[in-house]
């Protein structure tokens, strides 16, 4: 690879006079966890790593500084408190390019480069290990690369250069990773794109060691086109590890799951055995290629694309066993995870999670194998005698050793019985624990197992939702809804000849909280301008909306221009 130009020493002498010498990173992990060695083999460094977080929506952000997509500026106790939360790693995404000069130099603004200098030093002081990256860049300006090519590696090299020289004295529990999602717009296809990602991945793999000091063995860490697992994108980095002939060298892919279940869209609300098949083949997928052969990987980001919009896309016990079974299968293929965090999950000024029951699940999943169920929802007619209901259980090898409703223990045989993997709870018991007939929750049962956190079933009463007519515009339609203790799982949408209305048209069952958005505690379901976009005008749409008691609600629509009328039906 090409050796540090003159240009590139012009520009660290600019940045030397700017900040001074660079003082030596604060004290790793190594000085403060005194007596407890280090791995050093790729493969247990990486399995040391396990588990792991992403600063997501801060160092990436593309504004003007840290805290421009809405995120505060980090602090050393923000790190300390994610340390005790019991991960191992961090992985700190940054965005360069917003603060680097113009060509050919491209010189990282040096009280950027310093800031991130700091919270790195911060990171591994703490005890974490530290995965840095060149993040948003992707699609920025590195895509440009099938037709700006010597550009765009001039600026690829350039920045690299710069980032290793600051750190280039850094402790090993550092590592770099080349580019996030790498992604290439004009190229010929997947040929060129994978002679391209090679390139990318082989520049960045020489400048780093030929920069010296730690960066001659640090582990490096190179991602597949697109960061995905797909095989012949595993295939394509496969080759690139085998051409480079490093044992300093990590693969990374990231995981978003199933993705109809990962937003919540046609109809695939449940995390069902499509979800789950998809994610053990993904998995598979990867051992087989690396872990197998020696490599070890990290999925540095993972979790559900849902989440961009709200946490609440996917249903909270569909959610749960989602965590659950990536967590345990991760760990059983021995993939070190890295959880995308871009600020909804971790509160990074009170430290608390703003889902303690999902942080409960993830954690438990990086030890053992907890117990999850079919649901966590039991509806009962606020009129009516309830029936027997029953749910199974997925056991994941431990035994159930008893069911609670708030302090109460309920007793075996009375209140509910096991057979199998069956649970039923019993009508009596239903009737007693829903005997106020508030909509709603009226009781939380608690179901315990021999390991592993517990297993939360909600008893909820309802009664049919009850929508109103309405009018609005193709900008948005705000239906009054009494949901009567009920609960939104999907929307349908389609035309009066059967065709599918809206957007993704390949399916009736439209995205939650893009298409349709409910909003329970102030009685409304939104159809936004997303929706009303690929609505023709002049048609009639029949609306059904599916509730997770199992009812079905329909509604019409009428669109005459810009004018929007609902009608309950």
């Amino acid at each position: 690879m090409r050796s540090r130009s003159r240009g590139a020493l012009t520009a660290l002498a600019v940045l030397l006079a700017l900040v001074g010498v660079f003082a030596a990173l604060p004290p790793t992990a190594v000085a403060a966890e005194a007596g407890r060695a280090r791995p050093s083999s790729a493969r247990a460094v990486v399995a040391d790593m396990q588990p792991g977080w992403n600063l997501g929506n801060t160092f990436d952000a593309t504004g003007a500084d840290e805290t421009s997509w809405g995120n505060p500026r980090v602090t050393r106790e923000l790190l300390s408190n994610v340390r005790e939360q019991g991960f191992r790693s961090v992985r700190i995404p940054v965005t360069w390019g917003q603060h680097q000069g113009g060509a050919p130099e491209w010189t990282i603004d040096a009280a950027y480069l310093e800031r991130v200098r700091e919270v790195v030093g911060w990171a591994l002081d703490e005890g974490l290990y530290v995965l840095l990256n060149v993040h948003h860049d992707s699609w920025q300006w590195v895509k440009d690369l099938p037709t700006r090519h010597d550009a765009v590696i001039e600026r690829f090299t350039r920045t690299w250069e710069q980032i290793a020289d600051a750190f280039r004295d850094a402790p090993r529990e550092l590592l770099f990773e080349s580019i996030n999602e790498p992604t290439f717009e004009g190229s010929s296809g997947d040929a060129q794109n994978a002679v391209l990602m090679d390139e990318l991945n082989t520049v960045f793999h020489g400048l780093v060691r030929e920069s010296g000091g730690a960066n001659a063995t640090r582990l490096l860490v190179l991602p597949t086109l697109h960061s995905s697992p797909e095989q012949a994108r595993l295939d394509e980095l496969a080759a690139t590890f085998a051409a480079l002939d490093d044992p300093h060298l990590v693969a990374t892919v990231h995981f978003y799951g199933y993705w109809p279940f990962s937003v919540n869209i046609a109809g695939t609300t449940r995390f069902d055995a499509t979800t789950r098949q998809d994610l053990t083949d993904t998995f598979d997928r990867v051992h087989d290629t690396f872990v197998a052969a020696g490599v070890p990987v990290i999925v540095g980001e993972y979790g559900l694309l849902g989440f961009d919009r709200s946490t609440s896309a996917i249903e909270q016990g569909e959610k749960l066993k989602f965590f659950e079974f990536l967590g345990t299968y991760a760990r059983q293929r021995q993939l070190t995870t890295m959880l995308w965090d871009n600020g909804q999950h971790f509160d990074r000024t009170a430290f608390t999670w703003r889902d303690p029951s999902l942080f409960r699940q993830i954690r438990s999943s990086w030890h053992v194998a907890s117990s999850t169920a079919s649901t966590d929802q039991v509806f009962v007619p606020r009129d009516g005698e309830p029936p027997d209901t029953t749910i199974t259980l997925d056991r994941n090898g431990n035994r159930l050793t008893g069911v609670r409703a708030g302090h109460d223990r309920l007793a075996p045989g009375r209140d509910y019985t096991v057979a199998g993997d069956r649970l039923t709870l019993r009508a009596a018991t239903l009737r007693r624990l829903t005997e106020d007939r508030e909509y709603g929750v009226n009781a939380e049962l608690t179901l315990r197992f021999s390991r592993g956190v517990p297993w939360s079933v909600y008893v909820i009463t309802y009664d049919t939702a009850v929508l109103q007519d309405a009018t609005g515009t193709t900008q948005s339609l705000v239906v009054p809804a009494a949901f009567n203790g009920d609960r939104l799982a999907t929307m349908e949408a389609v035309y009066d000849d059967g065709t599918f209305a809206g957007p993704q048209n390949w399916t009736s069952f439209k995205e939650y909280g893009a298409a349709f958005v409910p909003d329970t505690a102030n009685g409304t379901i939104t159809l936004p301008a997303a929706f009303f976009a690929e609505v023709r005008d002049g048609s009639t749409v029949t609306l059904t909306f599916h509730f997770w008691s199992g009812e079905k609600v329909t509604y019409t629509l009428e669109r005459t221009g810009t004018t929007v009328t609902g009608t309950a039906v």
